[in-house]
């Protein structure tokens, strides 16, 4: 018997990442998110949260050099020509300030691969990457203008559509896709937002 068509399709991606230099097969989730639903359209300045190791970075370089990059990760990046990144805890307030330094304070698209260290516990795990989902939309709407938008990752399980929910409530605009390089049997799914209706922050100043 030959290997499942998932096993397939994972090794597929793996492969021609490495073919084609990118430094993880997740390059082409975002490769045709930007392809398929012009996520670059109207876009000068980009922050990428939980940027590491960098294949999502190199896709948006390698599509348009003149964008404003913005990158951050707990680890440490390998460098990108053209591309600034910060390290540090995106949940730490002086990341956050990092951030603002240097965006000036404005971005016109927020994205996030975020995911947690797995635990094995399915619940927990799902818990922890809504709270970084949660912390993206947080981010987005303190620095997103009215035109701006955010594409993340979240993970379906408990407390998904109401964090969905809530975001709608904050977007004008709100769609999910499960891009062609995102497993099928795999739990993620990215949430596109655009246009947002207000801005809050973490401590729920307006």
């Amino acid at each position: 018997m030959g290997r499942p068509k998932e096993d397939r399709k994972k090794e597929h991606y793996y492969r021609a990442a490495k073919k084609e230099g990118y430094r993880s097969r997740s390059a082409y989730k975002i490769k045709q998110a930007i392809g398929e639903h012009k996520l670059l359209k109207g876009v000068n300045k980009v922050l990428e949260l939980c940027c590491c190791p960098g294949g999502w970075t190199q896709v948006l370089h390698e599509i348009n050099a003149s964008l404003e990059i913005v990158a951050v990760d707990l680890s440490a990046m390998l460098p990108i020509e053209g591309v600034a990144f910060i390290q540090g805890d995106i949940t730490a307030p002086e990341t956050l300030e990092s951030i603002e330094r240097s965006t000036g304070g404005s971005v016109d698209l927020v994205l996030s691969d975020c995911s947690p260290n797995v635990s094995g516990n399915w619940e927990l795990d799902v818990a922890r990457q809504l709270f970084l989902a949660e912390v993206t939309i947080e981010i987005a709407l303190r620095l997103l203008s009215g035109r701006g938008k955010v594409f993340l990752k979240v993970f379906q399980g408990k407390g998904f559509q109401e964090f969905v929910q809530s975001v709608r409530t904050t977007f004008q605009s709100v769609r999910l896709i499960k891009p062609e390089a995102s497993r099928k049997t795999s739990a993620e799914i990215y949430l596109l937002a655009e246009h947002p209706i207000k801005k809050r922050v973490r401590n729920g100043a307006a």
